[in-house]
C-alpha cells in the first residue's frame, strides 16, 4: 500500500507554540504506512502578486503541499480570526494553475489558543476553505486551551483527553483519505 503524506501547517511561528505542539501530537499518533511532515514558515515573505520568481522559501512549502495528500492545519486564532502565517501559505498556493495544490484534498483542522479554543478562527478558516476548494473534516474537532496545563513549556501536548482527540482526528483523515484513493 501506498504511504500517504501529510502536511502539518501551523498558523503560529513560534518554537515552542502549542499549535505546533498539536502537529507533533498528530504526528506522534500516525500507524506505519503514514507520514507527516511539518512546514516551516519562518522565512515565508508575504504575497505579492507582483513578485514574478517565487522565493526559495515559498517554492520550498509549495512543494510540500504537493506532495501532501491531505493537510493538518494547527489554526492559530489571532484576533478572533485565523493567524496571517496560515492565510499568506495559501494565498501563495492558491495562485498555482488550477489551485492544484489545494483542490480536493481533505484537511484536518486543530488548534489551541484562549478561552474557546481557537473556535472561531477554525470557523473562519472553514469559510477560506470553501473558496480553496479544501475538504474539512466535520469531526472531530480539536479546540485546546493553551493556557490550562494541557502543554509544557516546550509547546508539547501533554493532556491524554486531547492526545486521544487529535489521535481520533487522524483516524478520520487517514481513513478519509484511502476512502477518496479508492474512487
Amino acid at each position: 500500500m501506498k504511504t500517504i503524506n501529510l502536511l502539518g501547517i501551523a498558523g503560529s511561528l513560534r518554537k515552542a507554540s502549542t499549535n505546533r505542539g498539536l502537529l507533533r501530537a498528530a504526528r506522534a499518533a500516525l500507524p506505519e504506512g503514514v507520514r507527516l511532515d511539518i512546514a516551516d514558515l519562518t522565512d515565508i515573505p508575504f504575497f505579492n502578486q507582483d513578485i514574478v520568481a517565487k522565493p526559495a522559501a515559498v517554492q520550498r512549502v509549495l512543494d510540500q503541499m504537493g506532495q501532501a495528500d491531505a493537510f493538518v492545519f494547527a489554526c492559530t486564532e489571532y484576533n478572533y480570526s485565523m493567524a496571517p502565517a496560515l492565510k499568506n501559505i495559501l494565498d501563495w498556493a492558491s495562485r498555482e494553475p488550477d489551485n492544484a495544490l489545494l483542490a480536493g484534498k481533505s484537511a484536518a483542522i486543530m488548534g489551541a489558543g484562549g478561552g474557546m479554543g481557537t473556535s472561531r478562527a477554525q470557523y473562519h478558516f472553514r469559510q477560506v476553505c470553501v473558496i480553496l476548494g479544501l475538504q474539512p473534516l466535520n469531526a472531530p474537532e480539536v479546540f485546546a486551551s493553551a493556557f490550562s496545563g494541557a502543554f509544557d513549556q516546550d509547546g508539547n501536548l501533554t493532556d491524554a483527553r486531547l492526545t486521544g482527540l487529535v489521535g481520533e482526528q487522524m483516524r478520520v483523515l487517514i481513513d478519509r483519505v484511502r476512502a477518496t484513493r479508492g474512487r
